[in-house]
């Protein structure tokens, strides 16, 4: 009898178990599980958004941001640009020239005026003023920016600074599409010299130009050339995160370099005058990548669009290119002095991007500017 219940207890436990196992099964519905997953993307997505946001700017005089230490203006919309004036006082000058710095570089970076003697600038009173572009340096920082607002920054910069109704304008690299922009936007106002500036998406260009230019630029920089125009939102996170490679003048990887290029930043370095400004502290973003933003956008122009402002020959405009510049390829300014004749088209043999600091360089570039000396 005894074993009996034992084998009753056993499959009653058997049967108990069974129970047990088939009340504790949890099954998810479908529409719990759309939630959990509906919630999991949200928070990849916000996870994204978290990754490619740059910090906020710190601006020049707040609590975390750079000092200001240098004059600037309050231009209408409340922001400030900050400006270094060189050569002979502006009240005594016969030529203003407003100088547009490049990337990486600042008010104290003047190329032009860096290697100009003192003998043309006093024979030919000459006075330059550079500023800090919007976000670099101490120049307050413009998220609108755009090409038209470039040149509006340096109309109010001339007015403010009593520059007179004719002043002139250099641009050197990228600051080169600030002067495209005063010939669409301000031509009765200056006087130019141009310094190579592109983008790979002005509408006029032919595509057999576009491509040469485009396919001299090394892959990784072909990439973020992209990305700036066809996704500005990833900018920021594309130069600044390791799968991918970022900008190469970003990185100063020395392969964009020219042989001339290499021999004067050397020169350049080893000099103990040379000047090292800091013009990045308020953030990157606004200031490096900006410019990769806005140069690649999209523009209201490009420069066949154009008409000669000078027909009366009271102004030129002239372009200077590097034959060997490996950072700007010079194809396509060789396309725009073919097509706008009335542009003086100078192409430096052996030249390379910092050509301008060659020796006799900034004499040579002021005087054709100033006096039509060739």
């Amino acid at each position: 009898m005894a074993e009996v219940r034992r084998k009753i207890s056993a499959a009653s436990a058997r049967a108990h178990t069974r129970k047990s196992h088939q009340s504790s099964s949890f099954k998810l519905s479908p529409g719990f599980l759309k939630k959990i997953l509906a919630v999991l993307f949200v928070g990849i997505l916000a996870w994204i958004y978290q990754v490619i946001q740059p910090s906020p700017p710190k601006m020049c005089g707040s609590p975390n941001g750079p000092p200001m230490t240098a004059p600037r203006i309050r231009l209408k919309d409340g922001r400030h640009l900050a400006y270094k004036e060189h050569g002979v006082p502006s009240d005594v000058a016969k030529y203003k020239i407003i100088y547009v710095h490049g990337f990486k570089s600042g008010r104290h970076n003047v190329i032009v005026a860096a290697t100009l003697s003192p003998e043309v600038i006093e024979e030919l009173g000459v006075y330059i003023v550079s500023f800090d572009r919007p976000g670099y340096g101490e120049s307050d920082p413009n998220p609108k920016q755009t090409v038209k607002s470039m040149a509006m920054d340096i109309e109010e910069l001339a007015d403010q600074l009593g520059l007179g109704s004719k002043f002139y304008v250099i641009g050197y690299s990228i600051g080169g599409q600030a002067v495209w922009s005063c010939l669409k936007y301000i031509p009765n106002r200056l006087a130019t010299l141009l310094a190579p500036a592109v983008t790979y998406w002005w509408p006029n260009f032919p595509t057999n130009v576009l491509n040469e230019a485009f396919n001299q630029k090394s892959r990784k920089d072909q990439w973020v050339i992209r990305v700036a125009h066809c996704a500005p939102w990833l900018v920021y996170w594309w130069n600044t995160q390791e799968l991918f490679p970022a900008s190469s003048v970003l990185a100063n990887n020395s392969d964009v370099l020219s042989s001339q290029d290499k021999e004067i930043t050397s020169r350049i370095y080893s000099r103990k005058d040379s000047v090292s400004q800091p013009v990045t502290e308020q953030g990157e973003f606004e200031s490096l990548h900006r410019d990769l933003i806005v140069i690649q956008g999209a523009w209201e122009f490009d420069p066949l669009d154009l008409g000669n402002p000078f027909a009366n020959n009271k102004g030129f405009v002239h372009l200077w290119h590097g034959d060997e510049d490996k950072i700007v390829p010079i194809t396509m300014n060789r396309y725009i002095a073919e097509q706008l004749p009335w542009i003086w088209y100078h192409e430096v043999s052996g030249g390379g991007h910092f050509f301008p600091l060659a020796d006799g360089m900034s004499n040579a570039i002021i005087k054709a500017l100033l006096v039509g000396e060739k």
